[in-house]
């Protein structure tokens, strides 16, 4: 038998992008269903249980935020945000509220797929996580997370406590756009919120201990004013999100 084809809802209320996104997904083989409002888009969610979901943020009835508020009470499934804003800051907005990934419009459909299958294969990773090893490969960075070892090319690498705590939150990221808001609530607390700076020091500190280049950093890369991605997690693609 078959596997079952990978079911997709699409929430978009432009009719036009949402038969350009249909025929692109279909001929990847895919089930897609569609949703035209934000209430529309929250029932075929719950009745549809979609492997992904595609979100634009400037539906009639509601934003888009609103319902990845209200998906994120019941869902963990992945969502990549699809959207004309292009701010910085509704970018860290929506990935605060839950977004696994955000892509401005308009796109290219070969970054669209990219970004899709590397959320598909991290939802199947994580379908079997109970049984993962603590072992985290990554590179040449070998991560496990039991004992807070790392080592690069075989060698002993030191991390402060911070350090380690910053790596792990970017290794359960799973290659998702981490915010600095998520990232200091995580590994310093929330009376860090207003402390960006830390971050950035930890980082920059972090890269060259882990990266062969800090400069130019091939696996804990910046999402430019949003936050920071790891890169590269033995399992997804080569170069991993884009």
């Amino acid at each position: 038998m078959s596997a079952p084809a990978t079911r997709i809802l699409l929430i978009e209320d432009d009719p036009g992008i949402r038969r350009f996104v249909r025929l692109v997904l279909e001929d990847e083989g895919w089930q897609v269903f569609e949703a035209d409002s934000a209430r529309r888009g929250l029932i075929e969610a719950a009745s549809r249980q979609p492997d992904l979901v595609i979100l634009d943020l400037g539906l009639p009835d509601a934003d888009g935020k609103q319902v990845l508020a209200e998906l994120r009470g019941w869902s963990r499934v992945p969502v990549l945000v699809l959207s004309a804003r292009e701010r910085e800051d509704e970018k860290v907005a929506a990935l605060d509220a839950g977004a696994d990934d955000y892509l401005v419009k308009p796109f290219g459909v070969p970054e669209l797929m990219a970004r899709l299958r590397v959320m598909l294969r991290r939802r199947q990773q994580s379908g079997v996580a109970g049984a993962a090893s603590s072992q985290v490969v990554f590179g040449q960075v070998q991560v496990d997370l039991a004992t807070h070892e790392v080592r690069r090319d075989g060698q002993a690498v030191h991390l402060t406590p911070i350090e380690f705590r910053l790596l792990a939150a970017l290794i359960a990221g799973q290659g998702r756009v981490l915010t600095h808001r998520q990232l200091l609530l995580q590994v310093w607390g929330p009376e860090y919120l207003s402390r960006a700076h830390y971050l950035r020091v930890h980082m920059a500190n972090l890269r060259q201990k882990i990266e062969t280049e800090p400069a130019q950093p091939r696996h804990l890369v910046t999402e430019l004013q949003v936050g920071y991605r790891l890169v590269g997690l033995a399992g997804e693609s080569a170069q991993g999100p884009l």
